[in-house]
């Protein structure tokens, strides 16, 4: 029952719109699924090592330290923020062809090696910078280790579990974005999607510099 409970809760919390998820949603939109994908991977590779931090302890030190912490704060926050502004300029700057119906090819002729790096970078700065996931990490796992159980190997068991139900949510959401390809590749839907993007990502970008820790 417990793992049936562990897997709940982390469908849930992946259903629950967050960083996370406007940073690999804006990624699948400007550059189509691959990006995502890659965005998804980074930010997924982000969540285990602080999951790992955790069982080793190593979260606990940078939770203790004001300074870390507060460094880690601003960076992610920044971030959000750069990133939002990124999309703001480029819907304003984007000109919106007579013809709105240019097909879409979900962005994957347009995505490079480069540009699929990028996406996974900025899934897993974001995530690294993300103070409130090494916080949750320590929080949550533990509340899910059997008693009398071998507490490494479970919480790192957990970590897995919780990267594996993140990936599936994601990989499905954007392949449903794909799927409304047709519609959001649209270049005026594309660019009031930039609109809303970039200041959902401004707006949590402030929210998370000035949160109370």
């Amino acid at each position: 029952m417990v793992w049936f409970a562990f897997v709940g809760s982390c469908l849930l919390l992946a259903m629950i719109p967050g960083v996370s998820t406007a940073v690999i949603l804006r990624q699948t939109l400007r550059a189509g699924r691959s990006s995502g994908a890659a965005a998804l991977l980074g930010n997924e590779t982000g969540i285990f090592l602080w999951a790992m931090a955790a069982v080793f302890g190593l979260s606990a030190l940078v939770l203790a330290s004001e300074v870390a912490y507060g460094a880690m704060k601003a960076v992610g926050a920044a971030l959000l923020v750069v990133m939002g502004v990124q999309s703001l300029w480029k819907a304003r700057r984007a000109p919106v062809p007579l013809d709105a119906s240019v097909p879409y090819d979900g962005g994957e002729a347009r995505t490079t090696g480069g540009g699929l790096r990028r996406s996974y970078g900025l899934g897993l700065a974001t995530c690294g910078a993300n103070p409130k996931a090494a916080v949750f990490a320590m929080s949550f796992l533990p509340q899910f280790v059997p008693q009398g159980a071998h507490v490494p190997l479970t919480l790192t068991l957990l970590a897995g579990i919780w990267v594996a139900v993140d990936v599936v949510w994601y990989v499905g959401v954007i392949w449903l974005i794909g799927r409304a390809g047709a519609v959001l590749g649209r270049p005026a839907v594309r660019r009031r999607l930039e609109q809303v993007s970039g200041a959902v990502l401004v707006a949590l970008g402030v929210r998370v510099a000035l949160e109370v820790r």
